[in-house]
């Protein structure tokens, strides 16, 4: 484990069982998230991204479910280790941002009891002592009259509000490790950006390093200093964000990057997506499970996992491409992406 490293992940393997075998849905994932960095973690929906969470925390708990490889928290490792060690980290040193809090929550118990109930779990603090400070945790959170609002149930709250409130849950025992999971999912604009704003400020407030999980490429953008790629559960390019923007060395990537409506300029009349859809987890092609999209496929593409290529510091990614010379065409938006209608 590097010393710099908080977790390092290593060859992680998720498989479900399906029709007598085992599908794995994470495929041989890698990364290492250092202390106070903010990590993204984009993909289309179905690539493993929540999944890849939920392993991190120890909470896939479906019968049969096998989870193998390496996860290194602070030279800790957790796959394989007993529910109820890991119970002692969850909340205290490694918490979550669940994708919906209103279901996160538990309907029949206020706020404020749900976020005492975890200061109270972890630490050895009286019920006044918890109280005080989940009211000031969501007083710092942008939460409004905190102490009324910590006493309301979460179907009272607004979707902003909820969001907060299970911030500010997640921040109740000053974790090291943060798991956003598409924290803004559903939220309107301006609270999205709230949201964000309190994200990127955690890591100076709380020293927290976070691992944010988002399909929204100009999320990754405004907030992360890295970026890892992940397509049909596996690694397809991982890099320094700037880099990864500036000079995308994947065809994923790239049209993922394509893909986004131009800020400038005349205004385009179809909306831009990738080609075709990502395959099923059993149905994966032997080579590289993104060659059936992908114009620039050849038989080394399908005949063969990609090595992992160097294309610069930190930067690499799972493409034959590079290892060829061959620089990603400049016309990339044409010739992967296809026009698709708006809504």
């Amino acid at each position: 484990m590097p010393p710099s490293a908080l977790l390092d992940v290593r060859n992680l393997r998720v498989s479900f069982p399906a029709r007598g075998q085992m599908i794995p849905i994470v495929d041989g994932v890698s990364f290492t998230l250092n202390h106070q960095d903010i990590l993204g973690l984009v993909g289309e929906s179905g690539s493993g991204k929540s999944v890849t969470a939920l392993a991190l925390m120890g909470l896939i708990d479906a019968p049969g479910v096998q989870v193998t490889g390496s996860v290194c928290f602070r030279d800790q490792e957790l796959v394989g280790m007993p529910q109820k060690k890991l119970r002692h980290l969850r909340g205290k040193e490694i918490a979550m941002i669940f994708q919906d809090p209103m279901t996160a929550f538990t309907p029949v118990y206020t706020i404020g009891w749900q976020i005492d109930e975890q200061i109270r779990a972890h630490e050895r603090v009286s019920r006044q002592q918890a109280r005080a400070r989940t009211v000031k945790l969501l007083g710092d959170m942008g939460v409004p009259d905190p102490e009324r609002t910590a006493n309301r149930y979460p179907h009272q709250l607004s979707g902003g509000l909820r969001q907060r409130a299970m911030i500010a849950m997640a921040l109740s025992c000053n974790p090291s490790l943060l798991i956003a999971d598409e924290p803004t999912t559903a939220l309107d604009v301006t609270v999205q950006a709230q949201i964000l704003e309190l994200i990127r400020s955690l890591r100076d407030t709380h020293h927290s390093s976070i691992l944010l999980i988002t399909h929204d490429m100009g999320v990754v953008a405004e907030t992360c200093d890295n970026t890892m790629v992940l397509y049909s559960g596996r690694v397809a390019e991982y890099g320094p964000t700037s880099a990864l923007f500036a000079s995308p060395s994947h065809p994923y990537t790239a049209g993922l990057l394509a893909s986004i409506p131009p800020l400038d300029g005349p205004r385009p009349l179809r909306l831009p997506a990738i080609a075709g859809a990502p395959p099923l987890p059993q149905n994966r092609p032997a080579g590289c499970a993104f060659s059936p999209r992908c114009p620039y496929a050849h038989t080394a593409c399908t005949t063969a996992l990609p090595p992992y290529i160097a294309t610069g510091p930190d930067h690499f990614a799972a493409c034959v491409l590079p290892q060829e010379g061959t620089p990603l065409p400049t016309r990339i938006r044409n010739e992967l992406v296809q026009e698709s209608p708006q809504p």
